[in-house]
């Protein structure tokens, strides 16, 4: 019975076949090669035939998976420049001072990772000579996103290179000493060297998509060219299992970022075992970089396989190839010749046959040793390749062995990465592999010894002649001397200071408000770096579009729906603003390339990213980490802010917690600003010791985290107190007085201290007047724009007490005298004011929104978490009550009249 519901032929396909018969010969074609050569070779002729068509430029999706075999076959690689041997020599120095330095650690107990740079070391020793330009020649040089776990590596190249000393290189891991050398890419740890930190696995890959990026977009808009710099991403095949590794993949291809390489380390294993057990690791990279649009290049097999590959005139060790799982393969790495002949060649007839015409070292030497990446002829050519290619990003997939040369103890082990040290007998076994002209008498009283030809030997010239005529030495950090920027008009900041009279202004309008008059600065302005993550028309950003325009590559190449309104969607090639979508990710590795162009190009840029608060430290914490250690510059601004403030929006939405993990990062100055005046203040002492003229112990390497509030409410203007600019960029100063607010209290009244941060000063406020008018209590209200810059404070106060130096606190000089008790209220968990509360002289108490958010009127969350003004009433007479300066039954009274 014919089933009603099966597809017909004639329906697989909506397009119309205008020759029926012709697409019948060629399917019976295929059907004749299958039945008289088998399927694979049915299969190997399809795939030949979609690759035709893709390099004809016929329009078809594309193959996803090559065979498991070389992209560039040995016949086609180029003749690689320089001095093989000697280029061998220097690479073995390198594994062997890598091994050293974390085996002689290992006595201090510090770890250290050996295998990694071991397997990977020449994918950056080919790199170093011949392709990775330096900072001393005309640009900015390439950028470097060096594997974190291979750094030992690199400041072994450092020490042949006479950058590093034998004890540096003993202090590795040990830098309280001031002479030692961060585990990993540190740039604020040793900012000479390190461009990129990229040891938090998935950052490296992603900020290095951004950063090709970045630098279009400085080109495009005129700042500086640098379009002759290349990215450099090394990365580990068990690193792209984190999804910030392959986050932005398609934004790669989509803008044609072909200034950007990924080099993937592929030794099959990640931390503790294989990557892929039972699947095949390089070929699921393949599929996933080519239908991202990746050109894609496999560097797998060493010259040693020609051999095998020519015995192999039916196809059958190539589709075996494609067969055996990752974790077979790293077996075989261990094994010897009659197990693989077995297990290996034992599987097909045709491999039976071919094993008999192998001797069984030919097969150790295969199955052991010859790999892609460790042969610089096959590194060479697809390095070549990636940088010749035009129109997309490349990734080279290299397949290493984990611990190469490391002997068999370390060679494929799943436990390699915890493995720290080798033995004595161990490194001569190794010495002997590389032939170093290092003596037994060299290893004194079982220290292994550090290796050197000198100063003037052959090695070493010739590195430092390659790295000469490539721009000098990598990797490198330079900051160039930049002159400070000049400081803008007065004028945008000042218009803030008189207030909005009876106009209703929220934060986040006033801080956007500031940014347009800031990008009008014919000095400064084209420095301003605008991003946004999608929702810019939240913000109030959609009047910067047709004015600074948003940047695209391809410009703008429709004609947008708003056209004919005076705010519409306008992109440009030349565009300011980075509206990236729905990536805060993506976002802040904008900021990230943006902060630091002080340093990777020498050029200063201001950027501010703007974000629902509550998506920015939760969700990318780690990144706002990375900056800091990269020493980034410019403004994070946490829109949407506070627990209450966001109506209707809900648990997801309601960010009572973001300064709290800002505090956790050193470089971070976080700031709850309350008025429109304030926020103009803090973001002109930013532009000050960012990027104009730091003050004497001021460290410019900060960046800055601003709340704003969407609530729309009255500014008031800047009081005309002395000392108020100061008070704000510290972080507390006296807003008013019960007197000053006209309150006129009775004589004796008893007096409260009232701190509040961020919109919640509008509820204190209130507050004030009700204390005043319904219960005879004067207050006076503090604005504390920074709970963390006033912990700080007084946090390197306790800390100069140990070095015998007597300081005050800021927060207890400015809160000294103060009568009565302090109540601090924000929108944020008690946590964010309690920071304060051991240095405040006064008797302490805090409100604030402990626990999840919900979804309900800023009124009515308010109420819920008790931080309403008729709640900071309460806990001001109970606060008062329990000092006896007002009666218990007022506390009861006013709960009651208020309904709590």
């Amino acid at each position: 019975m014919t089933d009603p519901y099966a597809i017909q032929p004639s329906e697989l396909d909506q397009l119309p076949d205008r020759d029926p018969e012709e697409t019948a010969e060629w399917q019976a074609s295929l059907d004749a090669v299958a039945k008289a050569a088998g399927p694979h070779r049915a299969a190997y002729l399809m795939r030949r035939t979609l690759e035709r068509a893709e390099g004809n430029g016929i329009a078809l999706p594309k193959l996803l998976e090559t065979d498991y075999v070389n992209t560039i076959p040995t016949a086609a690689e180029p003749s690689a420049p320089g001095d093989e041997e000697m280029e061998r020599k220097i690479t073995a120095w390198n594994r062997w001072n890598a091994a050293a330095m974390v085996t002689r650690g290992s006595k201090y107990g510090v770890g250290g990772h050996i295998a990694t740079f071991a397997s990977a070391a020449w994918l950056y020793e080919t790199g170093f000579n011949h392709f990775f330009k330096g900072k001393e020649a005309d640009g900015s040089g390439d950028q470097l996103y060096i594997q974190g776990h291979a750094s030992p590596g690199i400041y072994a190249r450092a020490f042949l290179d006479g950058r590093l000393d034998e004890q540096q290189l003993d202090n590795f891991r040990r830098e309280s000493g001031g002479n030692g050398l961060p585990s990993y890419p540190h740039p604020r740890r040793l900012p000479w060297l390190w461009e990129f930190p990229t040891v938090s696995m998935g950052l490296g890959p992603l900020s290095a998509i951004y950063q090709a990026r970045f630098n279009r977009y400085l080109t495009a808009r005129g700042i500086k060219d640098v379009s002759d710099s290349h990215v450099w991403a090394f990365l580990g095949d068990g690193e792209m299992d984190e999804p910030e590794s392959t986050a932005a993949l398609a934004l790669a291809s989509r803008e044609g970022l072909d200034n950007l390489t990924f080099v993937i380390n592929c030794n099959l294993q990640r931390l503790d075992g294989p990557v892929r057990a039972n699947f095949k690791i390089v070929q699921e990279l393949e599929a996933q970089f080519r239908g991202a649009g990746w050109n894609v290049i496999k560097s797998l097999w060493g010259n040693a396989w020609d051999e095998l590959f020519r015995l192999d005139t039916t196809g059958a060790l190539v589709r075996r190839l494609r067969e055996v799982p990752d974790a077979q393969v790293q077996t075989y790495q261990t094994r010897d010749a009659a197990y693989i002949r077995q297990d290996f060649f034992g599987k097909d007839p045709a491999l039976v046959e071919m094993a008999k015409l192998l001797s069984d070292d030919k097969i150790l030497e295969c199955f052991h040793f010859s790999r892609g990446g460790h042969e610089a002829r096959k590194v060479y050519a697809a390095y070549k390749a990636a940088v010749e290619f035009k129109g997309a990003p490349t990734v080279i997939l290299a397949q290493t062995v984990k611990g190469h040369t490391l002997g068999e103890g370390f060679a494929s082990k799943n436990a390699n990465h915890q493995m720290k040290k080798l033995t004595v007998d161990e490194f001569k076994t190794m010495r002997d592999l590389l032939e170093l002209p290092i003596k037994d008498s060299d290893f004194v009283d079982g220290v292994v010894p550090y290796g050197h030809p000198g100063a003037d030997s052959p090695e070493v010239r010739y590195l430092q002649e390659r790295r000469a005529a490539l721009g000098g030495p990598a990797p490198a950090r330079r900051v160039h001397p930049v002159a400070p920027l000049p400081t803008p008009a007065e004028k945008a900041f000042a218009s803030f200071d008189k207030g909005s009279g009876s106009q209703n202004v929220a934060t986040t309008m006033a801080f956007v408000r500031l940014i347009k008059d800031l990008v009008r600065d014919k000095e400064t302005g084209k420095r301003w770096v605008p991003i946004v993550p999608d929702e810019a028309r939240t913000f109030g950003m959609e009047s910067l579009f047709p004015s600074l325009g948003i940047y695209s590559p391809k410009g703008q190449t429709y004609e947008p729906v708003d056209r004919d309104q005076l705010m519409y969607y306008k992109e440009a090639q030349n565009g300011q603003i980075l509206n990236e979508g729905i990536t805060e990710a993506g976002s802040m590795a904008d900021f990230i390339a943006a902060s630091t162009a002080y340093a990777t190009h020498g050029e200063a840029m201001i950027p501010f990213y703007i974000f629902y608060s509550m998506f920015g430290w939760q969700r990318t914490a780690d990144q706002m980490w990375q900056l800091g250690d990269q020493l980034g510059r410019g403004f994070l601004v946490g829109a949407t802010a506070g627990r209450t403030t966001l109506t209707g929006e809900g648990l997801q939405h309601a960010d009572g917690h973001s300064p709290v993990i800002a505090a956790t990062n050193p470089a971070a100055l976080t700031y709850d600003p309350a008025f429109a005046y304030e926020v103009a203040t803090i973001v002109r002492d930013g532009i000050r010791r960012m990027y104009g003229e730091a003050a004497p112990g001021e460290d410019p390497n900060v960046f800055y985290y601003l709340t704003v509030y969407n609530e729309p409410l009255p500014q008031p203007a800047k009081p005309s107190a002395p000392g108020i600019d100061e008070g704000i960029v510290k972080g507390l100063y006296r807003f008013n007085t019960a007197e000053s607010a006209g309150l006129s209290p009775v004589a004796n009244a008893p007096r409260i201290q009232l701190l509040g941060s961020g919109t919640a000063i509008h509820w204190v406020l209130k507050a004030q007047r009700m204390l005043a008018e319904e219960w005879g209590v004067a207050s006076d209200v503090w604005s504390a724009t920074s709970w963390t810059e006033l912990r700080r404070d007084a946090l390197e106060a306790d800390a100069g007490l140990l070095r015998g130096e007597e300081r005050v606190p800021y927060v207890r000089q400015v809160l000294h005298g103060a009568e009565g008790p302090v109540l601090a209220v924000s929108d944020y968990m008690r946590q964010v004011p309690d920071q304060i509360a051991q240095w405040v002289e006064q008797d302490w108490s805090s409100l604030g929104a402990d626990g999840f958010g919900l979804s309900d009127t800023r009124e009515g969350a308010r109420r819920h978490f008790g931080v309403d003004a008729e709640s900071v009433v309460v806990a001001a007479l109970a606060q008062l009550a329990r000092r006896g300066e007002v009666k218990a039954t007022a506390v009861k009274e006013a709960r009651e009249r208020y309904g709590l």
